[in-house]
């Protein structure tokens, strides 16, 4: 009875802190339309957090592929499958933050922090004291 008291004690445990983990695939959702927008993987290198689009989810059918033509940097031209949007995070507690952030169809680039909420992850952009925050599904719902 007590190894199966403690194996689901282990087992939920295990659950609860996957839930936290920002790694994996999830679903970019716009703020504006509420609309599944790409696939991001965020992954881990060097100790730091960084996301890329995988797939985007309702391609334009005049531009199934596109490029990020307004990117200022090293991105300019681009295929925006693949970019690399979230830059250089890093663990502070349960957020990661002081990277950088893409918005590949402006090119603008912000500062960033990300988190997860309710198994959710939230992501933030912002300028000073200016910030928009969205929430990401995973990918599996």
């Amino acid at each position: 009875m007590r190894t199966a008291i403690l194996i689901l004690f282990l087992s939920a445990s295990f659950t609860l802190n996957a839930q936290d983990d920002i790694f994996g695939l999830w679903k970019s959702i716009d703020d504006e339309t509420g609309e599944e927008k790409s696939l991001v993987e965020i992954y881990k290198k060097d100790g730091k957090a960084y996301g890329k689009i995988v797939e985007l989810l309702n391609p334009s059918a005049d531009d199934p592929d596109p490029v990020c033509d307004e990117c200022p940097d090293h991105r300019k031209n681009k295929r925006i499958t693949g970019l690399e949007i979230i830059t250089a995070l890093k663990k502070d507690g349960d957020v990661w933050e002081k990277g950088e952030i893409l918005d590949p169809e402006n090119g603008k680039i912000y500062k960033c922090k990300i988190w997860v909420e309710g198994g959710l992850l939230k992501v933030r952009g912002y300028v000073s004291f200016l910030y928009r925050t969205q929430t990401w599904l995973p990918a599996n719902n």
